[in-house]
């Protein structure tokens, strides 16, 4: 109704507006929730304002691979409002992020990318990304996400709950104002790692949240981790987790990925990455923070191709690494088309698995996916399948999101908890 009322757009519009905070989600039928979006023009309404088109970008939700065309807000005519409405599953949880353009190249490229033209659309979607803000209406703390630009969290009213994040998602922009991340706690150390294997610098941190038990302490090693570290810190859940009991005393060790080339030659199936963290890191971190060198409570945990490399880490040197926590993985490395065509051969970890990697041993394995994800979530319910009939025990949950951190990181902490309770 706010949308309808005569002063929409005016001063005390937007101040009840602020208050109330945005998006708007109420019941809907079957099931869905309603959901209204809104963006304040800071130039004004379409006379002063040379803002266009102002595409929205909703994970799992808006389809960068289809002809069916970007979606944008639409502006309230002799008004700074813009709004748009959908509607999404009441267990859904993603995030987004507003593209204001002007008329010029960028609009025409998204708005025009040929029918059936994927290359196309995909990247007049990159041509664009560069003008993306995180929604200053949203109350919760905003990030940056993978792409390098900000982004905001939606949870729907009964998405999963992820009650450990609370005390950081409350430290979220403010009337446009972002409010200083936590401070890091005592028990994090930033270490320099020089791998004379991988001819290459990174850092490390590693995170300790007891001491009663050094000797004894389990340990995780949580790939990607600048993102842990810096994006979406990782310290406050697992101090609020260890203090309910949830999850034990431990060792974490987040591991940097360098950049993106980097990144997509080491956790892709790299036996030099894990013969290097094996010999070389491994020696140091029992230095750094004592914890039990023992398989059945050595997670590697990771997401898309960080869950890939978990999974491979754990059937090629189960020995070492008896624990997987993979989310969203990348199983259909390393032919996506091949894969998505459906051919068995382009799954080179599945043909692995098939032929019983894990030296007989059984593995313990949290695995989830997003229902959104089409292609990662038909090759991970191919993955648990040969887990599962080679042995393996495997704890499997399918979400409502896409290939989304703010899903990965709830799946996270409960992979943490599966893997290391009691075994049943």
């Amino acid at each position: 109704m706010m949308l309808v009322r005569a002063d929409v757009g005016g001063d005390g519009w937007w101040r009840e507006v602020e208050r109330q905070g945005a998006p708007w989600v109420e019941a809907g039928p079957s099931g869905q929730c309603a959901v209204t979006f809104l963006w304040r023009d800071p130039q004004g309404n379409e006379r002063a304002s040379p803002i266009r088109r102002v595409w929205i970008n909703i994970s799992g939700v808006t389809d960068h691979h289809s002809d069916t065309g970007p979606q944008s807000l639409e502006r309230i005519a002799g008004t700074d409002v813009w709004f748009w409405h959908t509607s999404l599953g009441e267990r859904w949880r993603g995030s987004y992020c507003f593209i204001p353009c002007r008329d010029d190249g960028d609009v025409g490229r998204l708005s025009a990318a040929a029918p059936g033209d994927r290359a196309g659309l995909r990247a007049a979607w990159r041509g664009v990304f560069p003008a993306a803000v995180a929604d200053r209406l949203n109350p919760l703390r905003a990030w940056t996400n993978g792409r390098g630009h900000a982004v905001s969290a939606l949870h729907m009213p009964l998405a999963p709950a992820q009650a450990a994040w609370r005390e950081l998602d409350a430290l979220g922009p403010v009337a446009g104002r972002t409010v200083p991340p936590l401070p890091a706690p005592a028990a994090l150390a930033r270490h320099r790692w020089r791998s004379e294997r991988l001819g290459n610098s990174r850092d490390i941190w590693i995170f300790t949240t007891g001491r009663q038990h050094e000797s004894g302490r389990p340990l995780a090693l949580l790939l990607d981790g600048q993102f842990w570290a810096r994006q979406m810190p990782v310290w406050s859940p697992l101090l609020h987790m260890t203090a309910a009991g949830a999850l034990p005393e431990a060792v974490y060790v987040l591991i940097d990925a360098v950049d993106s080339r980097r990144r997509g030659d080491e956790l892709t199936c790299n036996p030099q990455f894990w013969r290097a963290v094996r010999e070389e890191l491994l020696p140091r971190v029992a230095a750094w923070a004592p914890y039990r060198a023992s398989p059945a409570t050595t997670v590697v945990a990771g997401q898309s191709y960080g869950g890939l490399s978990a999974l491979y880490a754990c059937l090629n040197w189960p020995r070492y690494f008896g624990c997987v926590l993979s989310q969203s993985g990348s199983f259909w490395w390393p032919d996506r088309d091949a894969a998505q065509n459906g051919s068995g051969d382009a799954c080179r970890l599945l043909g692995q698995i098939e032929r019983g990697l894990g030296d007989g041993l059984a593995l313990r394995a949290f695995i989830e996916a997003g229902d959104r994800e089409r292609l990662i979530h038909r090759v991970n319910d191919r993955a648990v399948e040969l887990l599962r009939g080679q042995g393996h025990q495997v704890d499997y949950r399918v979400v409502d999101g896409g290939h989304d951190a703010l899903c990965w990181r709830g799946g996270l902490l409960d992979g943490l908890a599966a893997l290391w309770s009691p075994r049943g």
